[in-house]
């Protein structure tokens, strides 16, 4: 498991991309994250944003809790999956870039 730093380190972490999150945690929309969000991805590593997702899943499948606790549970849920989403564009977007940067010295190579 990585600390924090090493996911910010790996993945670019989430400050660095934009979740496709509102900013009352919906998801959807193309505004981005909120500065409650972004600030919150910074407290979580994508380990512990999944974890904790994991258990909210688990919770909402049981049963059991009223309407405003499953609410309340959903939207920290969707917040979940928006800070997670931003950890993996944010690799994504690292592993993107390698690459290209890997073909451009392979051209070079090629041409030289």
């Amino acid at each position: 498991m990585t600390t924090e730093t090493e996911g910010q380190a790996a993945g670019g972490g989430p400050a660095e991309v934009t979740a496709e999150a509102t900013a009352d945690g919906s998801a959807g929309g193309a505004a981005g994250a909120s500065q409650a969000e972004l600030a919150t991805a910074d407290a979580l590593s994508y380990e512990q944003a999944r974890a904790e997702l994991v258990e909210v899943v688990q919770r909402l499948e049981s049963g059991g809790s009223t309407l405003e606790e499953s609410l309340a549970l959903w939207e920290r849920g969707e917040e979940l999956a928006g800070i997670c989403r931003a950890w993996l564009e944010g690799a994504r977007a690292r592993l993107d870039a390698v690459l290209e940067e890997e073909e451009e010295e392979e051209a070079e190579e090629r041409e030289a």
